[in-house]
């Protein structure tokens, strides 16, 4: 959809004022109201690559951009991947909830800045009185504290931020072309994945004089970039945890016959993991993973899996003696246990 509510400007210093450009543009577009993330997965990945927001499985999104080749694919829960090329000049878009507030959020993934403007932050504005806020977690070639007033810092979630306050006059926002103040909190060690513990944030800028609203408008973990290039797969979730699944011994013992079976670690996500098993010593082979409380088979690949929750089995489906499985953490990261036999 086109945007006619206001003309980008040209920005008077890199990077900080490019989120702005992006972000107030596709906050102009937001919607109100409340939106309860669920874990569900009947709407299927969809990828936008036009300004529009809207809910997609149980999360809100935004995405804006003012030309270029940049898009986001909606995927399952509060996943979604995103690219942009250098024919984009600004673009920003993520994941989150219509209506902020002092939750904790979760995110993991992969974030792809290089050496290129860009940014991943916790994203959010409030009325009463009109603020948007960043809390900056990695940024590319342009660290967003330049330039800005700094208040402070504040440690949180394993990590020391800066804490700054910068002013735009008469530039676009959600209520239209406004005056208003922007709250950062950027992190000084850079990283994709963690919790952000939001209210230690608000009450930081609190207490450095800088109060939000009292009407929260949309939250989203948001990539941004500008006359860039770059990547992000991204998860964001509310909660505290998922990052750090734990380990049990990872080789099954042997039932009858010589049969082995190993687990390593694949990809992570804010409320998922993927383990690969390696079997050895028979093309033949029942493969039994005792899943713990709360998760449940999301995907497999590579083999034939039965069952969902508890124990599940797995036995060759031509595809060789190496399969992986995806399970759903549901707040439990350890890892399942595990044995092997001959068939």
């Amino acid at each position: 959809m086109t945007d006619t509510s206001h003309t980008p400007i040209a920005p008077r210093r890199r990077g900080r004022i490019r989120l702005l450009l992006g972000a107030a543009c596709a906050a102009v577009l937001a919607v109100t109201g409340t939106v309860t993330a669920t874990n569900a997965y009947a709407e299927a990945d969809r990828t936008v690559s036009s300004s529009t927001t809207g809910t997609h499985n149980g999360y809100y999104f935004s995405f804006w951009k003012d030309s270029g080749n940049a898009s986001m694919t909606l995927r399952a829960d509060g996943r979604y991947s995103s690219s942009w090329d250098r024919s984009t000049n600004n673009w920003v878009g993520g994941k989150g909830w219509a209506t902020g507030n002092r939750r904790t959020v979760s995110y993991s993934g992969t974030y792809n800045p290089g050496n290129n403007n860009t940014y991943l932050a916790l994203y959010g504005w409030t009325r009463n009185p009109l603020i948007e806020y960043y809390v900056v977690e990695n940024f590319g070639s342009y660290n967003p504290s330049s330039g800005a007033t700094r208040m402070g810092t504040v440690t949180t979630d394993g990590g020391t931020y800066d804490i700054l306050r910068s002013q735009r006059v008469n530039a676009p926002s959600i209520d239209g072309t406004q005056t208003f103040y922007q709250y950062w909190s950027v992190r000084q060690q850079k990283r994709s994945s963690g919790t952000i513990t939001t209210a230690n944030h608000f009450d930081a800028w609190a207490r450095a004089g800088l109060n939000l609203g009292t009407n929260h408008s949309y939250q989203i973990m948001a990539t941004e970039g500008y006359q860039s290039q770059g990547s992000s797969d991204i998860t964001v979730r509310e909660g505290s945890g998922g990052g750090n699944p734990t380990t049990p011994p990872t080789t099954g013992n042997p039932g009858t016959g010589n049969c082995t079976a190993t687990i390593s670690a694949g990809e992570q996500w804010g409320d998922r993991f993927n383990l690969n098993v390696a079997v050895s010593g028979t093309n033949n082979w029942v493969v039994s993973l005792g899943l713990n409380g709360g998760q449940s088979i999301q995907n497999s690949w590579n083999a034939s899996v039965s069952g969902t929750s508890g124990t599940v089995t797995a036995r060759p489906n031509g595809s060789g003696n190496n399969f992986g499985i995806t399970i759903m953490a549901n707040g439990n990261w350890t890892w399942p246990t595990i044995s092997c036999r001959t068939s």
